[in-house]
């Protein structure tokens, strides 16, 4: 049961795997597992770009920035992941509840801009491979990185003070594993239009940069079918398969989730559960994975890395 002060919630709970309470432990195994794996393959890309000057070119900058994202979703989440798995700890203070939703919230945008600019990279690079260099050099890559955190920053600041002017009553229980601004405002007693509004706003953000990836992607294949060369055409249109892996890794789980919250009258706690810990686990854990195994400079990079390391 809930602690209550006149009316208000002292903390929220949290929920791990409906029907698998006794397993948790069990089932934080390969919970730990994915986040490791997914750390320290996102930490690998960081080393790997940073230390070889041949990598210092635009792609790999958005990929380190791709990188960074993932390691704040997964740093953001881990806490409360953890402390449910392993300890079976389901309370959470609303301030801490308010800065999780916050950090995470604030990844998944700063994600979400990353995979659009990747896209307008690909675009530059196939639609104008000759000016590619001189249209996206380091200093205005640098600023476009500085825009996104911005971007990030100021769409997800209201959030946590929309949060707290809201009253909370009876009802602490939350529906997943961590802190989400749509399911958190769902608790309040009081009215939470503004919330929900401004919470609808961003998802339209969201999704904007999803349909400013799919123009870029039309006009990549419009570009691509005017190459003469059939073998010129599958290596441009190769350069685009990590991107577009990482596109749907990324948006499939966040828009099936958040399609299930505003419009699913009949939600199944079990599925949401899942579908919202696979929109936090497997990016960050296959984002690595998939650019190390179809980009070829840094797969042959980190596999040298590795040999080193083995001889020594």
């Amino acid at each position: 049961m809930s602690v209550l002060n006149n009316s208000d919630v002292k903390y929220f709970l949290l929920t791990g795997i409906p029907g698998l309470e006794h397993a948790q432990i069990y089932i934080s195994i390969p919970i730990c597992l994915t986040y490791l794996v997914g750390i320290l393959g996102n930490c690998t890309i960081l080393f790997i770009i940073k230390t070889e000057r041949s990598l210092h070119e635009p792609m790999y900058y958005f990929l380190a920035m791709l990188a960074v994202s993932d390691m704040g979703l997964s740093f953001s989440s881990l806490p409360t992941m953890l402390r449910i798995f392993l300890f079976n700890a389901m309370t959470i203070s609303p301030d801490a509840c308010f800065v999780q939703e916050f950090f995470i919230h604030g990844f998944t945008v700063m994600e979400s801009s990353v995979l659009l600019i990747m896209s307008l990279d690909r675009f530059v690079a196939i639609h104008n491979p000759l000016r590619y260099s001189s249209i996206l050099t380091s200093s205005r890559v640098a600023k476009i990185g500085i825009i996104l955190a911005f971007r990030s920053l100021i769409l997800v600041l209201p959030f946590p003070f929309t949060l707290r002017r809201l009253k909370y009553c009876k009802k602490n229980l939350l529906s997943h594993s961590y802190c989400l601004h749509q399911d958190i405002m769902k608790l309040a007693c009081s009215d939470n239009k503004i919330n929900f509004i401004y919470g609808f706003f961003v998802a339209l953000c969201t999704m904007l940069d999803f349909s400013l990836i799919t123009v870029s992607y039309v006009l990549i294949l419009k570009t691509v079918l005017s190459i003469a060369s059939l073998a010129e055409r599958l290596k441009a249109l190769n350069t685009c398969v990590s991107h577009i892996c990482a596109v749907f890794i990324f948006y499939v789980p966040i828009i099936t989730l958040a399609a299930m919250h505003r419009f699913a009258k009949h939600k199944s706690p079990l599925v949401i559960i899942l579908i919202a810990n696979i929109f936090l686990l497997v990016p960050p854990l296959m984002n690595p994975i998939v650019y190390c195994v179809k980009t070829r400079q840094i797969r042959e990079k980190v596999l040298g890395k590795v040999a080193n390391i083995c001889v020594r």
